[in-house]
């Protein structure tokens, strides 16, 4: 039998477990608001036209946190185009997606849909196209509280409160080539910089993004996020991270260790931005907004063009999740709490029907991917420290990330109640692993308060519209407390969360 041992102490906390770490992103992109979170006459629509399930699948997934309205979509977004009557809002192209956009659903009703879903909204605002000026228009609409023309505005249509909205993103991945408005570090730097000035001046407890690299592999990782603080570094509180993963060529065992890269895209751009720190004699430390991940089959995105007729909400990327796909977004949890101290927020990329946990069917039932478990479980139990922990376990060698650990781990421990939940994955393709968790630096008298595990034989079954319960969690029956330590046999490629509580 394959072991592996981790030791835990109450002590050794790398930070409070951020609740913006389980975030969701909405983009108006292929059917993730039209058919997705909105869809007026479905059977189960409410009185503004959000679909009840999916809204209830929300509340259970435990998103705490939506960036909106995009992603590339926002780089040629008008946001005074979703506001005000209905009937005479204007139909756009959307040059991103390929796509018509109606602006049936603007900042008003994904506001009123936020408070039905109980999350804050991350606003992303357009620096593609448009600059200072737009942004700060949407700002005096949305948080503004009375007395402006803007602001009046926003009252008129119904909102009499302000919305408050905290978080504010600085565009979106304008690092990248294909992002309309495309720029150099040194340009959105300078308009990145003028753009949070501007909106301290409005409201100066505003909590600002950076647009980071879009992924660890593009060109201009590092220097790009090196550049853009240099210009905005006191202006800003976060820089955020891209990162998106998939199976290439039957290679499992690289998939399986996407983590790995996780974890070096954030002990890289932590380094250079406190590097850029240093170099201004700043106390001040950026942290991380990695506010677009997850599990998505881009190589087939890339290789099926965008529709060519424009539609409204065609599907795009609508991603079928199986077994391992659920395990590697349990192991990308794993590594974002593991950076609690730096990484604050993140968004996985996205909510509904486009690479989401939640699909959809127009007129008919939604249900939950495979990836839904261990973001909902997660989300659930991962509650006061994260602590530091080193695991003992055998590595295998990956094609495409070198010498990896076949089991990977994070525990947190809640000290209000004294409960410790540890998660972990097994990333072995062929054979499950002992694991022991060591707990001798607690005091003794755990129980196991509840145990899941995410497996199977199939490692690419997956749930549909036909067998919506085709991969569940299900009780995970054999954890053994003997002492002051916990082993479990995890199953191969499997994700695994264990609570215990006295």
């Amino acid at each position: 039998m394959i072991r592996a041992r981790v030791s835990l102490n109450p002590g050794a906390v790398v930070a409070p477990v951020s609740r913006r770490t389980f975030g969701s992103f909405v983009e108006h992109m292929g059917r993730c608001v039209y058919t997705g979170i909105y869809e007026p006459g479905h059977p189960l629509a409410d009185e503004d036209g959000f679909r009840t399930d999916v809204l209830a699948l929300a509340r259970e997934l435990g998103v705490t946190m939506v960036r909106y309205p995009g992603g590339n979509f926002v780089s040629g977004y008008r946001w005074e185009d979703g506001v005000g009557p209905r009937e005479q809002r204007p139909r756009r192209r959307d040059l991103a997606w390929r796509s018509i956009e109606t602006n049936e659903v603007g900042i008003d009703e994904f506001a009123k849909w936020a408070e039905k879903a109980d999350v804050e909204i991350m606003y992303a605002v357009n620096l593609g196209t448009r600059g200072v000026q737009e942004a700060l228009d949407v700002h005096e609409y949305v948080n503004h509280p009375e007395g402006t023309a803007i602001s009046e505005q926003r009252r008129a249509n119904g909102a009499e409160k302000p919305y408050g909205i905290k978080l504010w993103c600085l565009g979106n991945e304008l690092d990248g080539p294909w992002q309309t408005g495309h720029k150099t570090p040194e340009e959105y730097g300078l308009l990145a910089a003028s753009t949070a000035r501007a909106l301290r001046s409005a409201e100066p407890d505003l909590e600002l993004v950076a647009c980071g690299s879009s992924s660890s592999s593009m060109p201009t990782f590092g220097t790009w996020e090196s550049t853009v603080l240099e210009h905005a570094y006191d202006l800003v509180d976060y820089v955020s991270c891209h990162a998106y993963y998939e199976e290439h060529d039957g290679d499992l065992g690289s998939f399986l260790a996407s983590a790995v890269d996780m974890d070096f895209f954030v002990n890289s751009i932590v380094a250079t931005a406190d590097a850029v720190g240093a170099r201004l004699k700043s106390t001040k430390k950026i942290n991380l907004s990695f506010d677009e991940w997850n599990v998505w089959y881009l190589s087939r995105f890339q290789n099926a063009p965008l529709p060519e007729e424009w539609k409204v909400a065609p599907p795009v990327i609508e991603d079928r999740y199986h077994v391992a796909d659920a395990v590697v977004v349990g192991n990308l949890l794993i590594s974002l709490l593991r950076h609690s101290d730096r990484v604050t927020a993140a968004c996985q990329a996205q909510l509904v029907n486009v690479i989401a946990p939640i699909m959809t069917e127009p007129g008919g039932p939604a249900w939950k991917q495979t990836i839904f478990h261990p973001f909902a479980k997660t989300a659930a139990l991962a509650k006061g420290d994260v602590l530091r922990l080193h695991i003992d376990a055998p590595t295998y060698e990956t094609a495409k990330y070198g010498a990896a650990p076949l089991v990977d781990a994070v525990a947190t421990h809640d000290p209000a109640t004294g409960d410790v939940t540890i998660f972990a994955v097994n990333r072995d393709v062929a054979n499950p692993v002992e694991f022991t968790v060591d707990l001798s630096a607690f005091e003794s008298g755990f129980t196991v308060a509840e145990s899941w595990i995410l497996a199977d034989d199939d490692v690419y079954a997956y749930n549909s519209k036909e067998a919506p319960e085709r991969v569940e969690l299900r009780p995970f029956d054999g954890v053994v407390i003997d002492g002051g330590a916990v082993t479990v046999t995890l199953p191969k490629v499997s994700w695994s969360a264990i609570r215990l509580t006295r």
